[in-house]
């Protein structure tokens, strides 16, 4: 964390008007305390100031907004490219930004990504939903240039029970990566509660995706690993803004690049993938889910 060189009675460094002897100057001197015991901490640039949050909050409404929208919508024998006109149309009615649209070059403004697709997957009028499919459905919002993410698990006409369990099992691998989330615990917490749910119910955690900073940014530190071990990785304090998003698969942790479009990931042996996420802010009361 940078120096700080702030005197009590000067304006605190987060923008909110009071002196940084009444505001932060306690906060600073609680992670320059974890900072002198050889953990990682988070630079002021990943500490939202409250305009900031109040932003981030107003993109997190449009983006929950988005996804109902989508759930209201969704059925047997539509095509995804009309799920990505309903999260297009929806998202510019609002005033907003689809966050992934031209992003990198990605072609679409959401990622639908289906059974095996573990994410970005990309939309096609090709592609048609049937019965017994599981599809997750991950939009990213911009709103006033503040970002926001979160994506759903869709369970389309007859679901078998093995992929059901999947779909349910992995939204309990998400609560409790929430739960871990807490104000002056570390990231490796989320991991390590994550991981050890998902291969107690017999599944596997992917590995090489994970949930994110975002708000300022559409991705920005820290990287928030769905694997890992307890007091390890950086501090979580309070103002931070992250996803969670576990990946988590029925049969093996492995996966693959589709070669053609350069974006989808896929479970390596063919085996069905499930993911939910939501964007959380990190207070001293606990994690706050700011969409859904």
């Amino acid at each position: 964390m940078k120096r700080i060189h702030l005197k009590p009675q000067d304006p605190c460094w987060c923008g909110s008007g009071r002196p940084y002897g009444e505001c932060h100057q306690a906060f600073d001197q609680k992670i320059a305390y974890y900072k002198k015991r050889g953990h990682i901490v988070p630079p002021h640039s990943l500490i939202r100031t409250p305009a900031e949050i109040a932003g981030i909050q107003a993109s997190a409404e449009i983006n929950t907004a988005v996804l109902d929208a989508v759930a209201a919508a969704i059925h047997e024998g539509m095509c995804t490219e009309e799920i990505d006109k309903i999260v297009y149309e929806t998202t510019n009615a609002r005033g907003a930004i689809c966050a992934p649209l031209n992003y990198e070059g990605y072609p679409k403004s959401v990622c639908t990504s289906v059974n095996n697709e573990v994410c970005h997957g990309i939309p096609s009028h090709r592609r048609k939903l049937k019965s017994g499919d599981i599809v997750n459905v991950d939009v990213s919002t911009i709103y006033n240039g503040f970002y926001s993410d979160a994506s759903r698990m869709f369970m389309i006409g007859q679901v078998s029970d093995e992929n059901r369990r999947l779909v349910e099992e992995t939204k309990e691998c998400l609560n409790r990566g929430i739960a871990a989330a807490q104000a002056w615990h570390f990231v490796g917490d989320i991991g390590a509660a994550v991981q050890s749910y998902a291969e107690s119910c017999g599944y596997s955690v992917v590995r090489e995706l994970g949930g994110h900073g975002v708000g300022i940014k559409f991705h920005d530190d820290p990287f928030v690993s769905h694997v890992g071990k307890k007091n390890t990785g950086m501090l979580l304090v309070p103002g931070m803004v992250m996803t969670v998003e576990p990946m988590i698969n029925m049969g093996g942790a492995r996966v693959e690049m589709d070669r053609y479009n350069g974006w989808t990931i896929y479970t390596q042996d063919g085996k069905p993938s499930a993911q939910w996420e939501h964007t959380i802010l990190i207070t001293e009361e606990g994690p706050q889910i700011l969409t859904y």
